[in-house]
């Protein structure tokens, strides 16, 4: 089936969009199941596993209609690129029908909330080559752009709206996405994470990295957005009037305190408190991000988190 909105994403008319939370830990944590390399993705080819993933989804779709917002669906490729295939043994050919297969199965999810006046919008989603975390083996933009346009070049055949780089912590692997992104006539949402600092891992400010991929791209990116990090970690770097935080629609915030390298470390999932980072997620847009309207959560967060960032952010969308 075709894409609905790719050439005009409808999220960019300001009004309340939702997310899904962390995949992956819901996936472990929740409901028990081994995810290699954190790889998602890999159910596509397990009994159950399809089915479990189009549950994940259904249950944010109802949350989503709850609230009258739309639904950004994620794909569950954050892993699905050539590297991380090929270390879960997967061929070229085998990681494209997978790439393909995670956005055919996010398409009758999108139907059915048509039917309820839900506005569903198909976003493939693309990871970093290497650990998100830690920047290491940096590409330059070249290498960025030829890595990952074969995953976008996939997603533009197949009914995805749009494409999403997830977790990006340098700035020229998202200058790579974009360029590829734009190559292949492609929306593109980016999202940066920073450390407990408020800066990426390689130390460059946040504002800094925005301007810059805006700059190199001639402001190819649809939006921006803050992800793997919790609000307190980014409050204070955050400027209302700036440029750069004007171009912040989206947030994925972790309900954890801790750093990356704790995170790293830890083998017990922090939830932190649902209600929480909701009442933070609120303060945000009123303080700091003017045009924050996609909203959800990352790593340690499900659909409580995810109805509490609706039920607070909601009110700030009613006329």
């Amino acid at each position: 089936m075709r894409p609905l909105y790719r050439n005009a994403l409808p999220q960019l008319d300001g009004r309340l969009y939702l997310t899904d939370g962390g995949i992956e830990t819901s996936l472990i944590f929740h409901q028990g199941i081994e995810l290699p390399e954190f790889a998602a993705f890999d159910l596509f080819k397990r009994p159950g596993g399809e089915a479990a993933l189009r549950e994940y989804f259904r249950n944010y779709a109802r949350i989503a209609a709850r609230f009258k917002a739309g639904l950004i669906l994620e794909s569950a490729t954050w892993r699905a690129s050539a590297d991380w295939g090929l270390r879960l043994g997967y061929a070229p050919a085998d990681l494209e029908e997978v790439n393909r297969r995670a956005i055919a199965m996010l398409e009758p999810i999108r139907d059915e909330l048509s039917e309820t006046d839900t506005i569903a919008v198909i976003s493939g989603c693309i990871g970093p080559r290497g650990d998100g975390y830690q920047p290491e083996r940096l590409m330059s933009i070249d290498q960025a752009r030829r890595y990952h346009s074969v995953q976008i070049e996939t997603f533009a055949g197949t009914a995805a709206d749009m494409v999403s780089a997830i977790t990006m912590n340098y700035a020229q692997e998202a200058l790579g996405i974009a360029q590829a992104a734009r190559e292949a006539e492609m929306p593109v949402a980016i999202a940066f994470t920073v450390e407990t600092d408020g800066r990426l891992p390689t130390g460059q400010p946040l504002n800094e990295a925005i301007e810059q991929v805006d700059h190199v791209t001639g402001a190819y990116p649809a939006y921006y957005m803050l992800n793997c990090a919790h609000p307190e970690h980014f409050d204070a770097v955050l400027n209302g009037d700036s440029t750069s935080t004007t171009r912040i629609r989206g947030l994925r915030a972790n309900a954890s305190r801790k750093s990356h390298a704790e995170l790293n470390d830890s083998t017990e999932l922090d939830i932190g408190s649902p209600s929480e980072l909701g009442s933070q997620y609120a303060q945000l847009k009123r303080r700091h991000l003017p045009k924050l309207n996609v909203v959800g959560g990352c790593c340690g967060t499900d659909q409580r988190h995810v109805e509490h960032i609706a039920a607070a952010c909601a009110p700030l969308f009613r006329n």
